[in-house]
């Protein structure tokens, strides 16, 4: 028995925002804090924000453009978020109507249809809800048999529900599953900070999994490791219980907190040592592998984990794409994005399909295309 990706299909806003619009944005937001808060700046009792720069953004990320759902909002100084309504239950929720739009394309291309699939998994680093499960409601809407489910493993979240797939079908429990993983991500996102206001945009990616499949797009999975390991370096508190705190935190203080030099620090080796650990014990060297589908956390992490693992900053762009540049930091969906746009490979070669972030949480995938 050979269990594969079948299809996959992607789906993302159509509005874009450039460097240069989201630098102005918060440059304009920055003055007027400042000349707000002059007094207290002079006294000393707060320090005045600094100015952005796209210059400064393309060193930090690689990024040069994102897709959003609410450009307008989020450029808006005086409310640079999203403008969204409370979901209810008359219509159909953000998440899985992103969701319903990724999984047909994954459908088309396993060339399977809803009567083939047995379950539906949803894995995201931003839940919209708590219950009932979104995974359920793009069931619902696809009609789709069997049973569904919403996961959460920060960044890693795609792979990890992608493992639970290939588990249950190894299991005998699914023959097929659809594995959706909808980062509406800007809702998330305090515009007015620095070191995060450019780093994220909106997407989902589906993936059909799949025992035996036929489809001429299929890749085998070989072999899968995970690895976890607690840190406080990328984290958000936003709950429920928020509403019962006794301090005075926000939800800006709440919803998104990164050491972004830390994490950059220790993640690369940690993902770096996985992957090496991972071709060792399938007696793969790592030019043997055409392509690295790493989650799009910026280039130079990206960047820095291949040079590790291949052992030479000297590599062609190519072995390890970059969608990033044109999508931003699409959390967990990130590496099957990259997968999604740049799985050109010839019968037998072979990559690799990773992603890692909050947690630390690791997933990595050794694949090969049929």
């Amino acid at each position: 028995m050979e269990i594969h990706i079948a299809g996959t299909g992607v789906w993302y806003p159509e509005d874009i925002i450039t460097n240069d619009e989201i630098v102005n944005s918060y440059n304009n937001y920055v003055d007027i804090y400042n000349q707000e808060n002059k007094d207290s700046i002079s006294n000393g009792k707060i320090n005045p924000l600094e100015h952005s720069s796209v210059e400064f953004i393309e060193k930090a990320s690689g990024i040069k453009t994102r897709h959003v759902i609410d450009k307008e909002n989020i450029l808006d100084v005086n409310r640079m978020m999203p403008a969204l309504k409370h979901e209810d239950e008359s219509r159909l929720s953000i998440q899985a109507f992103a969701g319903i739009e990724a999984a047909k394309k994954a459908m088309k291309q396993a060339n399977v249809t809803v009567d083939d699939i047995d379950a539906v998994i949803l894995g995201t680093s931003h839940n919209a809800r708590f219950y009932p499960a979104v995974a359920i409601e793009i069931q619902n809407e696809l009609g789709i048999n069997g049973y569904a489910y919403d996961m959460l493993v920060g960044c890693s979240s795609t792979t990890f529900a992608i493992n639970n797939a290939y588990s249950d079908i190894a299991s005998g429990l699914a023959d097929t599953i659809l594995v959706v993983n909808p980062e509406i991500s800007t809702p998330a996102v305090n515009f007015g900070k620095r070191d995060i206001h450019f780093i994220f945009g909106d997407g989902c990616v589906a993936t059909i999994i799949k025992r035996n499949s036929s489809s001429n797009k299929s890749f085998k999975i070989l072999d899968r490791k995970l690895f976890t390991q607690f840190s406080n370096n990328i984290r958000s508190d936003w709950s429920y219980l928020a509403r019962t705190a006794t301090d005075n935190k926000t939800s800006d203080d709440l919803i998104f907190n990164q050491n972004g030099s830390s994490v950059f620090k220790e993640v690369c080796p940690l993902v770096a040592k996985l992957i090496i650990e991972q071709l060792e014990k399938n007696n793969i060297k790592p030019d043997e592998i055409s392509k690295y589908w790493l989650h799009q956390a910026n280039s130079r992490m990206i960047n820095l984990i291949v040079s590790k693992v291949i052992g030479s900053n000297n590599f062609d762009t190519n072995l390890a794409p970059l969608p990033i540049e044109k999508f931003g930091n699409l959390a967990s969906a990130g590496s099957m994005f990259s997968f999604n746009l740049n799985n050109d490979l010839q019968p037998g070669e072979r990559g690799i399909i990773c992603s890692f972030g909050a947690g630390y949480s690791v997933c990595s995938m050794l694949v090969e295309k049929v």
